[in-house]
């Protein structure tokens, strides 16, 4: 079953007991949808968290200006959906979309509180996942400030070189901060 595919994902964060693993993997119902699909709009509070099984999902931001900023792409095996909304159960300032069509396995914001008001251990997983995305947040905060353009995209190219044949390079080019011009050079010119 799929929820051996999120196992599969904690056990290297978090090793459950057996009752833990078995109430946790009880609670993910399978969810698909097809691609282009907003699953959470600004301004709405994110209700699920999802394990994405098949598929390219987008979180991004629009300003005042109506500019995009895509903020994170989401690949399985991975958890996914707007995480400070479905941790803090407030509005969200992003949205979430699918790029392509796309399998979740999903459970709700109920479901995974009331397993960490029980069980000890999944809230020490919930936590150290939590940890894990913090810590990925403040490196691509430091490569948002910091790096070059060329710098960016040598990262992105040694950290995920395959998102540059599932993603359309517009949204590549948002998530690195640079316009698509620059983004085709860079493609054009950079080799690792």
């Amino acid at each position: 079953m799929e929820t051996e595919l999120i196992q599969k994902f904690i056990s290297p964060v978090h090793r459950l007991n057996e009752s833990e693993w078995a109430a946790f993997s009880s609670i993910w119902q399978p969810f698909q949808c097809k691609r282009k699909t907003v699953l959470t709009t600004a301004g709405e509070t994110e209700r699920h968290l999802y394990f994405v099984v098949d598929g390219v999902q987008r979180a991004f931001y629009i300003g005042n200006d109506h500019h995009e900023a895509t903020v994170v792409f989401t690949y399985p095996p991975s958890f996914s959906g707007v995480a400070d909304s479905f941790l803090t159960q407030t509005p969200s300032m992003y949205f979430f979309e699918t790029l392509t069509a796309s399998k979740f396995l999903r459970t709700t914001y109920k479901q995974v509180e009331e397993l960490m008001n029980e069980y000890p251990g999944i809230q020490k997983l919930i936590l150290k996942i939590t940890s894990f995305a913090l810590k990925g947040v403040l490196a691509r905060q430091i490569e948002l400030q910091c790096f070059s353009a060329e710098e960016k995209f040598r990262t992105l190219l040694k950290r995920s070189p395959h998102l540059l044949q599932l993603i359309p390079h517009k949204y590549l080019a948002s998530y690195l901060g640079m316009d698509a011009t620059n983004f085709s050079k860079l493609m054009g010119s950079v080799r690792l």
